[in-house]
C-alpha cells in the first residue's frame, strides 16, 4: 500500500510548504542530535546544562519530523504541542543565556534565540505552527480550504 492509500495520513503536512518546514526540521534534528551527542561524549564536564539542552532540543525536532512525516490528524496535534513548546523553549532558553550567560560556557541550540543557527530555531517553530494550523483546517471536514 502507497503512503498516499494509508489510513489517516494525509499528504497536505509534506506537500507545498510543508515539505520546506520537514526538510528544515530534519536538518536541524541531525544537526543538533550529532552535535549534541560529541559535546555530552567528549566534553560533558565544560557545559553540561548547555550539551544536554541541546540534547533535549534535538530530540524536540526528532518528534515534529516524525509527526509531520506520518501526517495523520494525531500526529499533526501532537507536531501543534512540539512545535509550541519548542517556541517555548527557544524564548526560555535564549532568555536565559541572555540573562545569566556564565551558566552557560557554551553554546545550546536555542542560545541566544538561535543566533548560532541564524534564528532558525526561533523561526522554525513559529513557521510550522502556522503551516499546521493552516493544514488543520484544509484537512477538517465540511472546512473550507485556507
Amino acid at each position: 500500500m502507497a503512503d498516499t492509500e494509508r489510513p489517516g495520513r494525509d499528504r497536505r503536512l509534506t506537500s507545498g510548504p510543508g515539505r520546506l518546514i520537514v526538510t528544515l526540521y530534519g536538518v536541524v534534528t541531525v544537526g543538533a542530535i550529532s552535535r549534541s551527542a560529541v559535546q555530552l561524549s567528549t566534553n560533558y564536564s565544560e557545559a553540561p546544562l548547555a550539551y544536554t539542552l541541546s540534547a533535549v532540543a534535538g530530540l524536540v525536532y526528532a518528534v515534529i519530523l516524525v509527526a509531520l512525516v506520518r501526517g495523520s490528524e494525531g500526529a499533526r496535534r501532537l507536531a501543534l504541542v512540539c512545535c509550541t513548546a519548542e517556541l517555548l523553549g527557544v524564548l526560555a532558553v535564549g532568555t536565559w543565556t541572555l540573562a545569566d550567560a556564565d551558566r552557560f560556557p557554551d553554546q545550546t541550540v536555542w542560545s541566544d534565540y538561535g543566533m548560532g543557527y541564524l534564528f532558525i530555531p526561533l523561526l522554525l517553530p513559529v513557521t510550522g505552527l502556522l503551516w499546521l494550523r493552516r493544514s488543520g483546517r484544509e484537512i477538517r471536514p465540511g472546512s473550507s480550504p485556507a
